[in-house]
């Protein structure tokens, strides 16, 4: 069981880094605001995840939910930078 689930979690690294690697820098800043909610679904599965994995899953699922927190807070934080620089002074 153990063996899967770092497998698993080895794959998600690989496509995660293709798939970001191939947008447009243009384009990061309205992805990242609206992936805050795909990156809130992950916590909440890396949170299953630490509760049912036992031993290396639990640590996989702690990892999982530390990087899917910054990813949130990462995110809002650029989106709200990007909203002041339109508001109105």
């Amino acid at each position: 069981m153990d063996i899967n689930i770092l497998t698993v979690f080895i794959l998600a690294i690989f496509v995660g880094i293709e798939i970001i690697s191939k947008v447009p820098p243009t384009l990061h800043t309205p992805l990242m605001s609206g992936s805050n909610a795909i990156s809130g679904i992950a916590i909440v599965g890396a949170i299953i995840a630490t509760k049912v994995g036992g031993g290396t899953g639990t640590w996989l699922g702690l990892i999982a939910v530390i990087f899917g927190t910054i990813n949130v807070v990462g995110g809002f934080m650029v989106t709200d930078r990007m909203l002041k620089m339109f508001k109105r002074k």
